[in-house]
């Protein structure tokens, strides 16, 4: 009969103890990871515009899509809010990362641009102080933003850019157009940077659309073919429709661009009032 060497004392007992610790510490991380995630997802539904200005003759709508790998949050964020001269601001950005301080930092960018709209309605002079700031604060982050500030008397837009992907601009005649104005670097790169501004008129039924580059931009996937689907979105006469139904299709263009970034898109469309209802996914 063969001669079994009898096991080391306790080793079975030692090595069920370290699976178990290292299973404990396992559990531990997983749970660790999820506090951030709701944590960025609560910070995220807090910066988010709840509800969009109501004016006679604009409307506007604004979505969100979280990043399509079910793990983080990205910096993300749409914003509208009336202004001391009864002009209405709107805001659209992106904040560099994917967790919990990128959340953050976009609550403190969107108070910031709120806070300098009081003093100045102009969108350079608006981007211009929330960048010196930015700066000032050395976050280590860049944020790329659009701000707009609609005026309901001249029916007029201006609007700025720090970095951000171009807007698309559309007519019920079919005409859509990718508007390449001039813009200045992210926010929080360089102070006394300066953002150029553009006036054009909004006086006829038409939309106006802002867009995060997780909507439009993807590995393999240039930011062109990105925007020129949405355009195709737009053209024939589809930005007639309600801002949240138009919100609602260019969202979905996110879908094929192989991005895992979270997507924003803000529609601003001339038309008669209606009843708004900002939608949210």
């Amino acid at each position: 009969m063969p001669h079994r060497r009898p096991a080391p004392p306790g080793g079975t007992g030692d090595l069920l103890q370290t699976l178990g610790d290292l299973t404990g510490r396992i559990l531990d991380r997983i749970k660790f990871q999820q506090a951030r995630v709701e944590l960025a997802a609560a910070l995220q539904r807090q910066v988010l515009a709840a509800e969009l200005p109501v004016l006679p003759r604009l409307r506007a709508a604004g979505r969100y899509a979280p990043a399509r790998t079910g793990l983080d949050i990205g910096g993300d964020w749409y914003d509208g809010f009336l202004m001391p001269d009864g002009s209405v601001g709107f805001a659209i950005g992106d904040v560099q990362g994917h967790d919990v301080e990128a959340a953050a930092l976009m609550g403190q960018v969107r108070t910031c641009l709120r806070a300098v709209a009081t003093a100045t309605t102009d969108p350079a002079e608006v981007l211009r102080r929330t960048n010196d700031l930015l700066v000032a604060m050395d976050s280590g982050r860049f944020v790329t933003c659009s701000f707009l500030r609609y005026d309901p008397v001249t029916r007029e837009l201006a609007d700025a850019r720090a970095g951000h992907v171009p807007a698309v601009w559309a007519t019920v005649g079919g005409r859509c157009d990718v508007v390449l104005n001039e813009g200045g670097l992210p926010l929080g790169i360089q102070a006394d940077e300066s953002y150029p501004s553009t006036v054009r008129s909004l006086t006829e039924v038409g939309a106006f659309v802002l867009l995060t580059d997780g909507l439009v931009e993807g590995p393999s996937y240039p930011i062109e073919e990105g925007l020129d689907r949405v355009a195709a979105v737009l053209a024939g006469g589809a930005c007639e429709a309600a801002p949240d139904e138009l919100a609602a299709r260019i969202i979905q263009v996110a879908d094929s661009t192989g991005h895992n970034d979270d997507a924003a898109v803000l529609v601003l469309r001339h038309g008669g009032p209606v009843q708004h209802r900002p939608v949210e996914e």
